[in-house]
Order: structure tokens, then C-alpha cells, then sequence
């Protein structure tokens, strides 16, 4: 016996999938992982070694550049303003964030090292993201080294 709904759901299902295809192809992102490679050869291999710097100094370091990231991303996107100094209107000196995020240190000298080697050329978000990326990465490896 059939039931009454299985030609309904049988038609939204194919209007769903129509609709998520055409979607894909409206907001497909233009985001791309190379994008500094002619412009900053390299910067995924600073952050990287700054990052594991940080990492064998304070392995808590790794969560705290993650969550760094979540909290400049929060706001109003992904846009560095986690990093601005300024008054109390700020995200870095904001209620929420006190004595919960740090890391700033951390991205100072990201910012430092890759600034020597490109200058001008990497944002400060993208250095962010970067760096919660890797920590999340390095700190996974570092776990499984001793921790098999």
C-alpha cells in the first residue's frame, strides 16, 4: 500500500536538490588556499613556524589562537578587528573578551616575521586564520607524537 505523501516528498525532494545545485553554483566561494603564493611565497611556512614556536613554549597557546580567530570572526566576520587597540569600544579591551583571549603576542610576531619577509601584502585576518589553522593542526600532530 502506498502512501499519499510519497509523491509530495518524492517532488520536494528533487526541488530540493535543484535548488541546492543551483545555490552551489550562486555563492560559490572565491577563496582559494594559494592565494599569497606569488604575492608572499612564504607565509604559510612562517605562520607555520611561528606558530610551533608558540606551541612548544605553551602548548594552551594552540586553543587560544583558535579561539582568537572565533572571537575576531564573531562580530562582524573575519576581519582583524579583534586586533585593534584603542578605547573601551573595541573588541580586544570588550567585556566579553577580557581574561578569555589572548594570543595577541603570538600574532604580533606572526605579523612581524611575515611583514620582513612581504611587506604590505598579508592582512591581518588572514594571518589570524592562518595561525588558529595551524595551531589546530600542530597541536593534533604534537598530542599524537605523545600521546599515541
Amino acid at each position: 500500500m502506498k502512501s499519499s505523501c510519497s509523491k509530495s516528498s518524492y517532488y520536494y525532494f528533487w526541488f530540493w536538490l535543484i535548488n541546492m545545485l543551483l545555490l552551489h553554483l550562486a555563492v560559490r566561494s572565491q577563496l582559494t588556499t594559494d592565494f599569497y603564493n606569488s604575492s608572499c611565497p612564504s607565509l604559510l611556512k612562517i605562520v607555520r613556524r611561528e606558530v610551533k614556536k608558540a606551541l612548544m613554549n605553551e602548548m594552551r597557546m594552540g586553543g587560544s589562537l583558535l579561539r582568537l580567530h572565533f572571537h575576531d570572526c564573531f562580530v562582524n566576520g573575519c576581519d582583524g578587528s579583534i586586533l585593534l587597540d584603542g578605547g573601551d569600544d573595541v573588541e580586544k579591551s570588550a567585556l566579553p573578551n577580557l581574561n578569555s583571549v589572548r594570543g595577541f603576542d603570538v600574532i604580533d610576531t606572526i605579523k612581524s616575521s611575515v611583514e620582513s619577509a612581504c611587506n604590505g601584502v598579508v592582512s591581518c585576518a588572514d594571518i589570524v586564520a592562518i595561525a588558529a589553522r595551524d595551531s589546530v593542526l600542530l597541536v593534533i600532530i604534537f598530542n599524537s607524537l605523545y600521546y599515541p
